[in-house]
Protein backbone atom coordinates (compact mmCIF):
# COMPACT_ATOMS: atom_id res chain seq x y z
CA UNK A 1 0.00 0.00 0.00
CA UNK A 2 1.45 3.31 -1.22
CA UNK A 3 1.95 5.97 1.62
CA UNK A 4 2.93 9.72 2.01
CA UNK A 5 3.80 11.45 4.66
CA UNK A 6 4.04 15.66 4.64
CA UNK A 7 4.90 18.13 6.86
CA UNK A 8 6.65 21.53 6.77
CA UNK A 9 2.93 23.46 7.09
CA UNK A 10 2.15 26.19 9.44
CA UNK A 11 1.64 29.71 9.92
CA UNK A 12 3.66 32.78 7.93
CA UNK A 13 3.28 36.12 7.23
CA UNK A 14 2.57 37.48 3.80
CA UNK A 15 5.76 37.80 2.37
CA UNK A 16 7.35 34.88 4.00
CA UNK A 17 8.44 31.49 3.11
CA UNK A 18 7.95 27.61 4.09
CA UNK A 19 9.32 24.58 2.77
CA UNK A 20 7.09 21.36 2.71
CA UNK A 21 8.40 18.07 2.36
CA UNK A 22 6.56 14.69 1.25
CA UNK A 23 7.45 10.78 1.38
CA UNK A 24 6.23 7.87 -0.24
CA UNK A 25 6.59 4.80 0.53
CA UNK A 26 5.20 1.30 -0.49
CA UNK A 27 5.33 1.53 -4.14
CA UNK A 28 7.18 -0.38 -6.74
CA UNK A 29 7.13 1.99 -9.46
CA UNK A 30 10.01 2.39 -11.80
CA UNK A 31 8.81 5.81 -13.16
CA UNK A 32 6.84 8.14 -11.69
CA UNK A 33 5.73 11.16 -10.97
CA UNK A 34 4.87 13.21 -7.59
CA UNK A 35 2.86 16.54 -7.26
CA UNK A 36 1.70 19.17 -4.71
CA UNK A 37 -1.91 19.69 -4.54
CA UNK A 38 -4.02 22.64 -2.04
CA UNK A 39 -7.21 22.89 -0.82
CA UNK A 40 -8.71 25.68 0.64
CA UNK A 41 -11.84 25.71 2.93
CA UNK A 42 -14.88 25.61 0.58
CA UNK A 43 -13.17 24.98 -2.86
CA UNK A 44 -12.07 22.45 -5.03
CA UNK A 45 -8.76 20.63 -4.94
CA UNK A 46 -6.53 22.44 -6.71
CA UNK A 47 -2.91 21.90 -9.11
CA UNK A 48 0.06 23.25 -7.45
CA UNK A 49 3.69 21.61 -9.01
CA UNK A 50 4.54 18.37 -10.36
CA UNK A 51 7.83 16.70 -11.06
CA UNK A 52 8.90 13.56 -12.88
CA UNK A 53 11.03 11.37 -10.93
CA UNK A 54 12.95 10.09 -13.73
CA UNK A 55 14.12 13.46 -15.59
CA UNK A 56 12.82 15.98 -13.27
CA UNK A 57 10.73 17.99 -15.57
CA UNK A 58 8.73 20.26 -13.62
CA UNK A 59 4.81 21.81 -14.36
CA UNK A 60 3.28 24.78 -12.14
CA UNK A 61 0.07 26.57 -12.04
CA UNK A 62 0.28 29.94 -13.05
CA UNK A 63 -0.65 30.90 -9.20
CA UNK A 64 2.68 30.08 -8.61
CA UNK A 65 4.83 30.71 -11.43
CA UNK A 66 7.98 32.35 -9.76
CA UNK A 67 7.21 32.25 -6.11
CA UNK A 68 6.71 28.09 -5.70
CA UNK A 69 9.68 25.26 -6.91
CA UNK A 70 8.99 21.50 -6.41
CA UNK A 71 12.20 19.97 -6.48
CA UNK A 72 13.31 15.82 -5.32
CA UNK A 73 14.92 14.76 -2.50
CA UNK A 74 18.13 13.12 -2.18
CA UNK A 75 15.86 9.73 -1.05
CA UNK A 76 13.82 8.14 -3.28
CA UNK A 77 10.56 9.24 -3.64
CA UNK A 78 10.86 12.69 -1.80
CA UNK A 79 10.06 15.54 -2.92
CA UNK A 80 9.93 18.94 -1.56
CA UNK A 81 7.79 22.58 -2.42
CA UNK A 82 9.67 25.83 -1.81
CA UNK A 83 7.20 28.61 -1.38
CA UNK A 84 8.29 31.90 -1.25
CA UNK A 85 6.49 35.25 -1.24
CA UNK A 86 3.58 33.52 -0.07
CA UNK A 87 0.30 35.45 -0.31
CA UNK A 88 -3.20 35.06 2.19
CA UNK A 89 -4.64 32.96 -0.70
CA UNK A 90 -2.13 30.42 -0.81
CA UNK A 91 -3.86 29.31 2.71
CA UNK A 92 -5.09 26.19 1.82
CA UNK A 93 -4.40 22.30 3.18
CA UNK A 94 -1.60 21.09 1.21
CA UNK A 95 -1.59 17.58 -0.29
CA UNK A 96 1.39 15.29 -1.70
CA UNK A 97 0.40 12.39 -4.28
CA UNK A 98 1.89 10.27 -6.53
CA UNK A 99 1.35 8.17 -9.57
CA UNK A 100 3.18 6.03 -11.60
CA UNK A 101 4.35 7.18 -15.53
CA UNK A 102 5.79 10.59 -16.10
CA UNK A 103 3.23 12.90 -16.80
CA UNK A 104 4.60 15.40 -18.99
CA UNK A 105 3.00 18.42 -19.76
CA UNK A 106 0.66 20.84 -18.22
CA UNK A 107 0.38 20.23 -14.48
CA UNK A 108 -1.61 17.03 -13.98
CA UNK A 109 -5.25 17.53 -12.34
CA UNK A 110 -6.16 15.82 -8.98
CA UNK A 111 -8.14 13.40 -11.12
CA UNK A 112 -4.38 12.04 -12.54
CA UNK A 113 -3.64 10.50 -8.92
CA UNK A 114 -4.57 7.79 -6.60
CA UNK A 115 -2.42 7.56 -3.88
CA UNK A 116 -2.80 10.45 -1.40
CA UNK A 117 -1.22 11.91 1.67
CA UNK A 118 -2.93 13.58 5.06
CA UNK A 119 -2.19 16.99 4.06
CA UNK A 120 -0.43 19.79 5.95
CA UNK A 121 -1.98 22.95 6.60
CA UNK A 122 -0.68 26.21 5.80
CA UNK A 123 -1.69 29.40 6.80
CA UNK A 124 -1.15 32.74 5.20
CA UNK A 125 -1.56 35.83 7.69
CA UNK A 126 -1.73 39.63 5.88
Amino acid sequence: QVQLVESGGGLVQAGGSLRLSCTASGHTFSSYTMAWFRQAPGKERESVAAITWSAGLTSYADSVKGRFTISRGNARSSVYLQMDSLKPEDTAVYFCAIRSGSYIGSVPPPSAFRSWGQGTQVTVSS
